[in-house]
């Protein structure tokens, strides 16, 4: 046996990255695994509680009598609180069916149950929340806002799009579900007399905020983002990359409404960014027109014949973002060191 490793650094450098890999994914789905356990248990104590107050008739105090004996008893646990045990029966009466629980909200911490509870009225728009967050990878901030935004009553709005037909399963499903219609940015405060540029600079001056109602997995590229084609210059609106596509995401802003010719000038932008920018291992680009309103049969047609994938979209301008959320956000310096990484 040699007393040196040098002979075998190689190897053992790729025995300790295969290793430390297998550590972390065992360490997620470790919690993942105790999240649903937790939100499982949490169904089930709200359920008897629910059922001995019903059947039996006791009265709300007993819930402080259980926290009480549960915080005595199991001293080293935590989640037994009075506030707590009525979530949990507020839980299972919201949902008497256990097979929500294991099929979805299982999947969901316990905060963003509690979340969903406080916030909404329907099973319907908590479900559909619900599987939006576990989808997207909402923060609990971040589902919250999407609640106040209320992107249930908008998600019945559909952006046209030509994915299904330019784009390979499962690629084509997932653009489509990351696209919405309208995007609301609401954190911008502009003013009645503005141009395209205007509104360009002051969402780069908020990338971040762009990027939380864009949806996860946007990194930030660039802005005016200079493609020089047949010794001529061509300027995008702006450019991201989409780390769970894996491929680049071209965007351009109109303040008024969809004209056809718009669909002509983005084939444009996403071929070109095809053979410029894109790498071998990247998905084709996909482009998104964003613009105040279209109509439907008009955008259909033009992206008929089309075969580059593109989306057309509206947007709505409102208010500030609220200040409670900023703090909550990434900075586009974090989305790109993420996006650098991610890239081979």
């Amino acid at each position: 046996m040699t007393d040196s490793l040098t002979p075998i650094e190689p190897f053992y450098d790729q025995l300790l990255t295969s290793l430390k890999d297998r550590i972390r994914n065992a360490q997620v789905r470790a919690a993942l695994s105790v999240n649903r356990e937790l939100v499982v248990l949490y169904w089930h104590m709200g359920r008897d509680i629910l059922q001995r107050q019903t059947d039996q008739g006791w009265g709300s105090k007993v819930i402080d009598r259980l926290a009480e004996d549960l915080r005595r008893d199991l001293s080293n646990s935590r989640g037994f609180s009075s506030r707590n045990l009525r979530y949990m029966r507020a839980f299972a009466e919201a949902y008497p069916d256990e097979s929500l629980i294991a099929d979805t909200l299982a999947n969901l911490p316990w905060g963003h149950n509690v979340r969903l509870l406080d916030a909404l009225e329907t099973t319907e728009e908590r479900l559909w929340y619900a599987q939006q967050a576990i989808a997207q990878g909402w923060s609990r901030n971040i589902l919250l806002l999407q609640i106040e935004q209320q992107l249930y009553l908008h998600q019945q709005e559909s952006a046209i799009t030509n994915f299904e037909r330019t784009l390979p399963q499962p690629q084509s499903d997932l653009a489509q579900s990351l696209i919405k219609d309208p995007y609301h940015f609401d954190f911008l405060a502009l003013g009645t007399d503005l141009q395209e540029r205007d509104v360009e600079k002051a969402l780069v001056e908020k990338i971040r905020d762009f990027l939380l109602e864009l949806g996860v997995g946007f990194a930030f590229v660039g802005s005016q983002y200079r493609l020089e084609v047949g010794g001529e210059d061509f300027y995008l609106d702006l450019l991201f990359y989409h780390l769970q596509l894996r491929c680049y995401v071209v965007i351009d802003l109109k303040l008024g409404d969809f004209q056809p010719e718009y669909s002509g000038k983005m084939n444009f932008y996403v071929s070109a960014v095809d053979d410029l920018l894109r790498h071998e291992a990247d998905q084709p680009t996909i482009g998104i027109i964003l613009c105040k309103t279209k109509n439907k049969t008009i955008a259909e047609y033009a992206l008929r014949d089309v075969q580059k994938p593109i989306g057309i979209s509206t947007h709505r301008f409102g208010q500030e973002l609220p200040e409670d959320l900023k703090n909550s956000l990434p900075s586009a310096e974090a989305l790109a060191q993420q996006m650098n990484q991610a890239l081979p």
